[in-house]
């Protein structure tokens, strides 16, 4: 079991395959990109599988593929299938922009992989290309339909932007009025690769939930695992349900069960502090699974008991990107 100095317990990895993506969402990097890494930077698969299956030998028993986008890597599949054999995984879930899921959608049910987080912040098509600044809104909701139909557990997580897609919250929250899917809506966060600055956002947790009962002014609160990020909720008569995620706001580090690892091999602890260690080149060194072990155990043993507390150690400036920290 892993605890952290906190005496809280991290079973959960997100990893983080790639930084690159095929959209170029306004919110998450600048129009021309970001300096992406070069190719004998990143984790192959096969030390991407290594650590996988260390952690879960550490107590680590729920792992969230991410990118940038995950599909980006043609040899993604077998990752997966690597991790699939892990006994001690009770989960492997991916989240991804539904860009490029289609041709793999058959191979994820044969690995009884069924967890898929779609990240899609309008149901409009015009607000859909603006974000994203790309013409790919008939692929992500013709793939989003497929996996809703063909069983797989999809979580639809939409970022609520001010002045951009407020307009499609209702829409896209009725989703889940006719599907068994959850509509998740997430504060915005500053990692942007530097396109813009904030310190307070408008569109917090409170106004978005005020919004939704404008419209939907009955619905009940959904009880979640204690370290779940998102609130919950049903409203009577719905398929499905919706959740708010204060990312921005952190009103759930007490109960962080989260430990962050890049494509790169950055360990990041908090996703509002920095890297603490870097597993590339130990898991490229001598005795990689003793000092992958050793390394990961130190930076648990020194977490930020909340983000705010993290983020002092940016000097509250960040000019990284989503893409680049994974999710």
């Amino acid at each position: 079991m892993l605890l952290d100095n906190h005496n809280r317990k991290i079973n959960y990895l997100r990893l983080a395959v790639t930084d690159r993506c095929n959209l170029r969402c306004n919110y998450c990097m600048p129009s021309e990109g970001i300096n992406f890494a070069k190719k004998d930077k990143l984790l192959t698969m096969e030390e991407l599988s290594k650590i996988g299956e260390l952690l879960v030998q550490m107590g680590i028993d729920k792992i969230r593929i991410t990118g940038g986008e995950p599909f980006v890597r043609k040899d993604l599949m077998a990752l997966l299938s690597n991790l699939r054999n892990n006994p001690g995984l009770k989960d492997i879930s991916i989240t991804t922009n539904a860009t490029l899921i289609g041709p793999r959608i058959d191979q994820l049910k044969e690995l009884g992989i069924k967890n898929v987080n779609v990240s899609m912040d309008a149901i409009n098509r015009t607000t859909f290309e603006r974000i994203t600044r790309r013409n790919h809104y008939e692929t992500v909701h013709n793939n989003l339909i497929r996996l809703i139909s063909e069983g797989f557990n999809v979580r639809i997580n939409f970022i609520v932007l001010d002045n951009q897609n407020i307009q499609d919250i209702i829409p896209i929250l009725d989703l889940q009025k006719h599907y068994p899917v959850s509509v998740r809506f997430l504060e915005e966060m500053p990692f942007n690769g530097g396109s813009k600055k904030f310190n307070a956002i408008k569109w917090d947790y409170k106004a978005i939930l005020s919004h939704i009962s404008s419209t939907y002014p009955s619905f009940e609160l959904i009880q979640s695992p204690k370290t779940s990020t998102s609130i919950n909720y049903k409203i009577e008569g719905h398929k499905g349900n919706f959740g708010i995620i204060p990312s921005f706001s952190r009103t759930f580090c007490g109960s962080c069960n989260r430990l962050r690892i890049t494509a790169l091999g950055d360990v990041i602890t908090c996703l509002y502090g920095p890297p603490k260690i870097n597993l590339r080149e130990i898991i490229r060194g001598n005795s990689p699974e003793y000092n992958i072990k050793r390394a990961i155990e130190r930076v648990i043993g020194n977490r930020s008991i909340t983000g705010f507390e993290a983020q002092k150690e940016h000097k509250g400036v960040f000019d990284n990107s989503m893409t680049s920290i994974g999710g």
